[in-house]
């Protein structure tokens, strides 16, 4: 399982876990969905840290493929990329 799935799963069960422990306390229910949420934001900020620099890290290792890719396939475009010596499209008559 990715780890933005992971973190995303925790950001919601620790939010459900807050909105339940309100519960028993008796106020509008649209006070305790916010109450709820910034409690579970706060939390998840020191809770979930191992999990949230595990996403950056795995966000960051994707960004940098996608541009190696990028600038590849730029450079082919351009012709900068050269065939192998001896591969399939460079063999001598």
């Amino acid at each position: 399982m990715s780890a933005a799935v992971k973190y995303t799963l925790g950001r919601i069960g620790l939010f459900v876990v807050v909105f339940v422990a309100l519960w028993p306390v008796g106020m509008n229910i649209f006070l305790q969905l916010m109450l709820a949420l910034a409690f579970s934001a706060t939390l998840s900020f020191f809770l979930l840290r191992g999990l949230r620099d595990e996403m950056a890290g795995e966000m960051a290792e994707a960004a940098e493929r996608r541009r190696a890719e990028k600038e590849r396939l730029r450079s082919a475009l351009a012709g900068d990329d050269q065939p192998a010596e001896g591969g399939p499209d460079n063999q001598r008559p």
